[in-house]
């Protein structure tokens, strides 16, 4: 076999053999497929599609690229929850502490910024010491001592995808329901959950811009986690606009933090009691949605679930100071309000150009490999159905140069739209697949 092949057949329309996926695969992920040849691969890819049987076996293949973890030493049930990637989304570190608080074991290993999209290990390494490379032995023993972590994937868990996902990155390959699937799925299977809860995003933010599309990558997901064994179950979210009100790497931890302290912004935090309830209820604590709910809400009033995200800053090397003071984390040393520009109510803010914005100052990517600042982004004081009065803080900037803000604020007051009369808040989710 030859990659070229391989890339001419996809490219034009055929379906590839189980063979043919395997063989280009590990051609990657050993070297002996360069990364020109693979970036072409993807994006013929993303021009032709693939079959559920293609897709089912390029997850397959990447997640057995490497090691699959066994977790059944550590705890008879382990959950864990996947974002499919938003603005402003800082789930993970809000459902996996609360989860964990009512005793049952989260073991995540997440990603970090795609494309326009926000990345959980860019997030907590906002933190002052933290450490996201664990070894397997690492994320076993913390997952056994004090049930939550959060980590990135080693080396040896789905190699795979962990070099395609950075090409796909910087090659404008991202949206892609194949290769997402395949990427989620991979590395899900391979950190070895026994049950997981994804939160399919659908909107301008979203990879799936329409709920159809949402739908459609959902059911693959739950079908090729069931196919082996895990317990799957998908929310459909809206992501039309940001998460919560704050975007950028420590903002978007400093608001996680004060969810967990039970005064986090409306949307996020009932955002949160959802996919975490539906976490306990795979993971066995009860069958009852308005019970999961009532015992996540004590473990916020209690202090426990704050605990536990406290415990696991420390555990990664963390500075656990950042719980009490967020403001230890780094700040930008330019933060400026814009104004409404008019009377009204908002009827749209654009999350996808928000996020592009957040990557412009800086916040993301734009090339592989490149460092972030985990101080810039944006606060969002209105956002959809909101009121607004003229002369009124609209968000808040934070930039590192003047330059940097001017392009910044610019950027999101385009992503506004104003509408003279009421405008409703759109649904935080649209359905359950279960």
């Amino acid at each position: 076999m030859h990659a070229v092949d391989i890339i001419i057949k996809k490219r034009d329309g055929g379906e590839l053999t189980r063979q043919e996926i395997e063989f280009f695969v590990m051609g990657v992920v050993h070297g002996e497929i360069p990364d020109y040849q693979a970036a072409a691969w993807l994006m013929a890819i993303v021009l032709r599609g693939m079959s559920k049987r293609e897709t089912v076996d390029l997850t397959e293949v990447m997640a057995r690229s490497g090691d699959v973890l066994d977790l059944s030493d550590v705890a008879p049930m382990v959950v864990d929850k996947h974002s499919t990637g938003g603005v402003g989304d800082k789930v993970s570190l809000v459902v996996a502490p609360m989860v964990a608080a009512c005793g049952l074991p989260v073991g995540k290993m997440s990603g970090r910024g795609l494309s326009f999209s926000g990345g959980t290990l860019d997030k907590l390494e906002s933190i002052p010491g933290l450490n996201v490379h664990l070894t397997i032995e690492q994320f076993k023993r913390q997952l056994a001592t004090i049930g939550i972590v959060i980590a990135g994937q080693t080396a040896d868990l789905a190699p795979a995808d962990g070099i395609l996902y950075a090409l796909r990155d910087v090659t404008g390959t991202v949206e892609s329901l194949p290769l997402i699937a395949s990427s989620v799925m991979s590395k899900k299977i391979a950190a070895g959950a026994n049950a997981i809860v994804l939160d399919v995003k659908a909107g301008r933010g979203a990879f799936m811009k329409t709920v159809q599309d949402a739908v459609a990558l959902a059911k693959v997901m739950v079908e090729i986690g069931e196919g082996v064994g895990r317990k799957v179950r998908a929310a459909i979210s809206d992501m039309n606009q940001p998460l919560g009100n704050a975007v950028g790497n420590a903002l978007e931890v400093a608001e996680a933090i004060a969810t967990l302290r039970g005064y986090g912004p409306e949307d996020l935090t009932e955002h949160c009691l959802t996919i975490a309830a539906h976490m306990l209820i795979l993971g066995g604590l009860t069958d009852d949605e308005a019970q999961a709910r009532t015992r996540l809400e004590e473990a916020v009033r209690s202090g426990a679930a704050l605990e536990k995200f406290r415990q696991m800053v420390e555990a990664q090397h963390g500075d656990p100071a950042v719980v009490d003071h967020p403001e230890i984390m780094p700040r930008a040393s330019i933060v400026r309000s814009v104004a409404a520009p008019q009377d009204g109510w908002v009827k749209a803010l654009d999350a996808m150009e928000v996020g592009l914005a957040a990557v412009g100052l800086g916040a993301g990517r734009e090339k592989k490999g490149q460092p972030i600042d985990h101080a810039v982004g944006f606060l969002f004081h209105k956002k959809i159905g909101d009121r607004v009065k003229s002369g009124e803080p609209l968000f808040t900037v934070h930039a590192n140069s003047e330059a940097a803000y001017q392009v910044a604020s610019e950027w999101v007051l385009r992503a506004y739209e104003f509408s003279a009369t009421e405008v409703p808040a759109p649904p935080l989710f649209y359905e359950i697949i279960k």
